[in-house]
Parts: structure tokens; sequence; C-alpha cells
């Protein structure tokens, strides 16, 4: 089994290895992507993972209702049709 520590060194002598320029590049061309999707997260027309949750429940609870109307209606044609042939 790959001790985690050891790896951890590793990745820690590759860092120190590469040349400081490179890093910068690197650190630059990270900071420019992460502005980038930020941006772009930003116009996409999402929601929260909460905001989701909450309608989800929303949804829930109007399809139970819709279920107990549709329940009633029927209950009440039920009885009017019992009553026209009575």
């Amino acid at each position: 089994m790959i001790n985690a520590k050891k790896i951890e060194e590793i990745a820690k002598q590759v860092t120190d290895a590469i040349p400081p320029g490179v890093k910068a590049v690197a650190n630059d061309f990270e900071e420019k992507t992460k502005t980038v999707l930020q941006r772009k997260l930003s116009q996409l027309d999402v929601v929260t993972r909460e905001e989701f949750d909450v309608q989800t429940q929303v949804l829930i609870k109007t399809r139970e209702k819709l279920a107990s109307l549709e329940k009633a209606v029927a209950e009440l044609e039920a009885k009017l049709a019992d009553k026209d042939e009575g």
C-alpha cells in the first residue's frame, strides 16, 4: 500500500524542483482560469443545492395536493352521476 505521507513528500519535492518562472506561469494560468470560470458560471442561470432541495419539497407537496384534489373531484363527479341516475 502506498503511504499518503510519502506521496505528499514526493509531490513537495517535484513542486520544489519546478523553476520559479514555470511556477509563476502556472500560478498565473490558474488565476486566469479561475477568473474565467467564475465569470462564466455567474452568467449561467443556476440555483444552489439548497434552493433546488426547497423547490423539490414544494413540488412534492404540490403533487400530493393535486392528487388529493383529483380524488375529491372524482368523488364529487361520482355523487353527481349517482344523483342524476336516481
